[in-house]
């Protein structure tokens, strides 16, 4: 018996219309874990480096991991991995709710979705019994609609992830959603479901998997709750969301404004948790298993949108479709979030990228005659609403936009290039690292792209709350980048990495250390894993994705900066002259790679480091 995992995946053939089960190796079990890992060891093995990631050859990797759907806190999680059509590289999105649990309660650990289907599909799984039927009357619809239709033709309850407009659409950022306003949100995951003409995927059963010692994982998971129920950290989560960090964020002056060219906005009361809770907060959102309620369930309550619903923006959204943009209207940034989820598009790529266009209107870029007449201008909260849906539609200037910012500036060209906030093509999330320089490094290390939750550096510096997953997370000086520090962002990208091989959520270890997760693992699997054991796992991981990125083109060169972060000072506030000097960046990569024995001139494993590994 395999404790922790139902042991087995579910094999799709679009191309054939077929289904499989397949036994999931067990030595991968302990080398990967699971989630993330598991599913980015098939990505390694089975879709070459060169592969179309819109073409049938790319592989759509759902996973679960082994702590998923237990009382673990927040023991949610679920991962998807495939070569990413943002970035043309290793592509992973995570997502919460409760879509996990019922993936695995439906028989599987994941689902390998490989080919191309010639007409729409959407999968069902039940009980360890999978098919395939016709989705014609579904593409087009949006989230929240595909999802009514889907429960009402099923006879009991049932779980989804679904794709709107933007991943029918081929948005290189859509998003998959699941229970409606949850989001696989980066890297176009759901673009990727698009092209293989996948709307949904419907989960129900009551498949149980067991644990080897359930009586000590019940005492471990109990005591995780008693501690979290202690901490400051999740009284602010619980009263203000993620959006509790605007005001620390905004005072450190990295909160990026007008795409960027300021690290300070004048209407943050406006648009910070306090906020969002006396104007739209209606009730706090859990995941499955979660002791805190983080997620903001919300209501437009006055103007013109007044009467929708949904949930969210999160402390992101809130930045990109709002400061970013120049808009602080709140009622305007929760609508488009609403859009954003309803037609499926990453809220992070989509506001930063319209935060883009605004810049290379102004600048003369890009002129009326492109955009059909239409004024881009920063602060109006209507065309943003408006540019969402052009995005998701591929409507106008929504399609060259809908592209991203980085292929968006390689096509305007006229130095569009340095209003493109992405590093390696994925938009970067709303801490300005010229604030924090130890960030900057975090953006062009993490192997995704320009990403916040790779090594979640912004916790020790914006917030100054330190991870206790790892044994130090200290920030002396965010100012000053010391090159010792590079430690801490390995030290976090491996402790984190294993975080989505598990299947827990991140925020878990802001507040938990390694050794509870340690003795959950060895509970529930019934392993003799140690704290050193579990970070190896994430390292080992860490190491593959680099490696899957080398094989695509990917060298020290491409872990760069926008050059705006790296030329133009920031005018204002704690931050003031502030810039992340190319010298400064190299200084430490260097240092950087020392700590993770890359090879310097290329940023990338060495053949010890593989070989130590166990991945020569």
């Amino acid at each position: 018996m395999t404790f922790g995992f139902m042991g087995k995946l579910l094999r799709v053939d679009l191309s054939q219309g077929a289904v499989a089960d397949e036994t999931i190796p067990e030595k991968w079990m302990r080398l990967y874990l699971g989630g993330a890992g598991i599913a980015s060891k098939y990505l390694f093995d089975e879709v070459p480096a060169e592969t179309d990631p819109l073409g049938p050859d790319n592989k759509l990797i759902f996973m679960t991991g082994p702590l998923t759907g237990t009382s673990s806190a927040s023991a949610s999680r679920y991962s998807v991995v495939a070569k990413s059509p943002l970035t043309g590289i290793w592509g992973h999105g995570n997502s919460g709710g409760s879509f996990g649990p019922a993936l695995k309660r439906s028989g599987y650990d994941g689902i390998i979705i490989e080919g191309h289907s010639e007409k729409p599909v959407y999968l069902k799984i039940s009980d360890g019994n999978a098919e395939l039927y016709p989705a014609d009357e579904l593409w087009g619809k949006t989230v929240p609609e595909t999802e009514d239709s889907l429960k009402k033709q099923s006879s009991g309850k049932v779980t989804i992830a679904s794709i709107g407009p933007g991943g029918e659409n081929l948005v290189k950022y859509a998003a998959i959603m699941n229970n409606r306003d949850r989001a696989v949100g980066r890297t176009g995951m759901g673009a990727v479901m698009g092209a293989k003409k996948l709307k949904a995927i419907v989960c129900s059963g009551k498949d149980k998997f067991e644990l080897s010692d359930p009586e000590k994982f019940k005492t471990v998971a109990k005591r995780q709750i008693e501690l979290l129920d202690e901490s400051m950290l999740k009284v602010g989560f619980e009263a203000f969301g993620t959006n509790m960090v605007a005001d620390m964020v905004n005072a450190r002056g990295g909160y990026p404004t007008l795409n960027w060219q300021k690290g300070e906005f004048d209407d943050i009361e406006e648009v910070n948790g306090m906020a969002m809770t006396e104007k739209v907060l209606e009730k706090g959102v859990s995941c499955f298993a979660c002791p805190i309620a983080c997620g903001r369930g919300t209501k437009i309550k006055e103007g013109k949108w007044e009467g929708h619903d949904g949930e969210g923006p999160e402390y992101e959204s809130t930045n990109m479709l709002g400061a970013a943009c120049g808009v602080s209207d709140l009622n305007a940034i929760t609508m488009a979030n609403y859009m954003c989820n309803e037609y499926g598009i990453d809220t992070i790529s989509a506001g930063s990228t319209i935060a883009f266009a605004l810049e290379c209107y102004d600048k003369g870029i890009l002129t009326n005659e492109m955009t059909q007449g239409l004024e881009l201008k920063f602060g109006d909260s209507d065309l943003v609403i408006d540019l969402v849906k052009k995005i998701a539609t591929r409507d106008g200037i929504g399609d060259l936009l809908a592209e991203g910012s980085r292929i968006a500036a390689q096509k305007l060209g006229k130095g569009a290039d340095h209003f493109a906030m992405n590093v390696k093509g994925m938009e970067l999330p709303a801490y300005d690292p010229r604030a924090a320089k130890i960030c900057g490094l975090a953006y062009v290390t993490a192997n995704r792209g320009g990403d916040h939750i790779t090594a979640f550096i912004e916790g020790p510096t914006f917030i100054d709350s330190p991870f206790l997953l790892v044994d130090d997370s200290k920030i002396d000086d965010p100012f000053v980048a010391n090159p010792k520090e590079t430690k801490i962002v390995m030290d976090l990208e491996n402790a984190l990495t294993a975080f989505d091989a598990i299947g827990a959520c991140k925020f878990m270890g802001l507040l938990l250390p390694a050794s509870d997760y340690v003795e959950l693992i060895n509970y529930a699997l019934g392993w003799d894993m140690d704290v050193d054991e579990f970070r190896r796992a994430g390292e080992r991981i860490y190491n593959m994705a680099r490696l899957y990125n080398q094989k695509a083109g990917m060298d020290r060169t491409h872990d760069t900066l926008p050059p705006r972060l790296m030329k133009d000072p920031l005018p204002g506030g704690p931050a003031e002259g502030m810039v992340i000097e190319e010298e400064t960046l190299e200084m430490m990569k260097d240092a950087y790679y020392e700590y993770r024995n890359w090879d310097k001139a290329t940023g990338n494993p060495s053949e010890n480091k593989l070989k130590e590994l166990g991945l020569q």
